[in-house]
């Protein structure tokens, strides 16, 4: 997987598809970056099953509890629990009657435990509802965290979805106590209502509330829209596609997205921790580095934050699946790399940042497996989810 990468940049001129205008000096160029080992040396990796018999599995954490328990969200509607080796027969949360799942990107697509879920026993999941659109709902777990309640759902935050794909899903609760959620720009192909730059749809962007206060929540006060008229107070960043995977370095609190793209590039963002938002990542005036619609031979770019990492569509993969910065213990040669894959492909590859630039290196080839998301334990250990093999398997250093 010789996938092209490129530099970071906040960009201020304009640009033609294939990077930046001739002659445009004062813009940073969409430098490619080898495939070279990153510091440490080369290091390998593998996946090494720890549960299976799942139903199209896409997610996977923990409760923070100090139980070490595995929640796996299965696409149907269910919450499945991995404790010691071994999954319970009865789901820990059951809502497949009222999650719509298409068997493509519909169904309960995420799931967040409260930062003080060993007290209040809340988590929250995002689902798209029998007639396709976005829930965001509370649930409450019993006093012995067996199972969470059915009757406890509150609805925090729910709105529709034009068509059935790019619903996002992701939601975590970010090192702000804060709760993320990201918002896919509604589906089709293009974003024909251009909901990516329009600062009043709550679709095509990175959301931030504060489900601690207010009912069902409050605005944080330093949401970058908070007094802008016309704009929802909700968006902390616009401009995505389908933001199907997100994550916050546990070390630096730097968030990583992977945002899938159209027919060409698949991209991750990349923000650090203190970044002032509004953020702008493009979509769709771009697809990652490159004018949209392919073609197009200049586009305006400014204010953009371009990604830090790019590659084909088609030839390289077909969707890219976002994971985590390896802050475990078991394996420190993996330590501080991003690690990523793409559903399609199967791989495991890692960014690496050194003076600057942002480096790719392969951990694993490409593989039967339709890697379809990342999770982190309480110990900072990753794991991923095989969507066709019903299977969760841990992330090993080889």
């Amino acid at each position: 997987m010789a996938a092209a990468l490129t530099a970071t940049a906040t960009a201020t001129a304009a640009c033609s598809g294939a990077g930046p205008a001739p002659g445009d000096a004062a813009s940073p160029a969409a430098a490619a970056v080898s495939a070279t080992p990153a510091a440490g040396g080369p290091v390998s990796a593998a996946l090494e099953p720890v549960a299976t018999g799942f139903q199209h599995p896409l997610f996977v954490t923990t409760a923070g509890d100090g139980t070490g328990d595995l929640y796996v969200v299965e696409q149907r509607g269910a919450i499945r629990v991995v404790r010691q080796g071994r999954v319970d027969a009865t789901p820990f949360l059951d809502i497949v009657d009222r999650v719509g799942s298409d068997g493509s990107e519909q169904g309960l697509l995420g799931l967040a435990f409260h930062p003080n879920y060993a007290r209040n026993n809340y988590l929250f999941v995002n689902y798209t509802d029998k007639r396709g659109n976005t829930v965001v709902a509370r649930y409450t777990a019993d006093a012995g965290g067996g199972t969470a309640g059915r009757a406890s759902a509150k609805t925090i935050l729910a709105f529709d979805q034009p068509y059935q794909n790019h619903n996002g899903g992701m939601l975590l609760f970010g090192p702000d106590g804060k709760l993320w959620i990201g918002a896919g720009d509604g589906g089709s192909g293009g974003d024909p209502h251009g909901n990516g730059q329009n600062r009043n749809a709550l679709l095509g962007k990175m959301l931030r509330i504060d489900v601690d206060r207010g009912d069902p929540y409050a605005i944080p006060p330093d949401n970058p829209f908070v007094a802008t008229p016309g704009a929802r107070p909700e968006t902390w960043a616009i401009g995505l596609r389908n933001p199907w995977r997100f994550s916050f370095d546990r070390a630096t609190g730097d968030l990583f997205i992977a945002d899938v793209g159209q027919n060409s590039w698949e991209e991750i963002d990349f923000t650090p921790a203190g970044t002032q938002p509004p953020i702008n990542f493009g979509w769709n005036t771009m697809e990652a580095t490159h004018c949209y619609p392919p073609g197009r031979q200049t586009c305006n770019r400014d204010g953009l934050t371009l990604p830090i990492a790019e590659y084909r569509t088609g030839p390289d993969g077909c969707s890219v699946t976002g994971g985590y910065v390896y802050r475990g213990r078991r394996f420190p040669q993996l330590t501080g790399r991003y690690l990523f894959s793409d559903f399609c492909k199967g791989f495991l590859a890692a960014l690496t940042q050194q003076n600057g630039a942002w480096t790719r290196t392969e951990l694993m080839p490409p593989g039967p497996i339709n890697i379809s998301s990342f999770g982190e334990d309480q110990d900072g250990e990753l794991y991923v989810t095989g969507y066709n093999t019903g299977t969760v398997y841990r992330v090993v250093a080889k």
